[in-house]
């Protein structure tokens, strides 16, 4: 099973940026995002379940949005209106259908700043 992240980068405040997660291996539940900004404990940024049931952190909701491709295995997080607090290393996650496992991803920076 591996996960492979795209779409990281360095946008001005305000700016948008579209993360992907590709997962490969076997089926999965549940997909999301997290994020680590330096000296913060990981948090959650969104999740959504294979029915389409989203789930949002407090920092991204009305901001960002979560969807996956099932056909793709992926997950996306169309973060808009970024600031520079949303500046972190974001993670997807993806749990195994059938085993409940989570797998994380390698992580991909986001950098918001001026």
């Amino acid at each position: 099973v591996q996960l492979q992240a795209f779409g990281g980068g360095a946008v001005q405040p305000g700016g948008s940026l579209r993360l992907s997660c590709a997962g490969s291996g076997t089926i999965f539940s549940v997909m999301g995002w997290y994020r680590q900004a330096p000296g913060k404990q990981r948090e959650l940024v969104a999740t959504i379940t294979s029915g389409s049931i989203t789930n949002f952190g407090d920092s991204a909701k009305g901001r960002f949005t979560i969807s996956r491709d099932d056909a793709k295995n992926t997950v996306y997080l169309q973060m808009n209106g970024l600031k520079p607090e949303d500046t972190a290393v974001y993670y997807c996650s993806m749990m195994e259908k059938y085993s409940a496992r989570t797998y994380w991803g390698q992580g991909t920076q986001v950098t918001v700043s001026s």
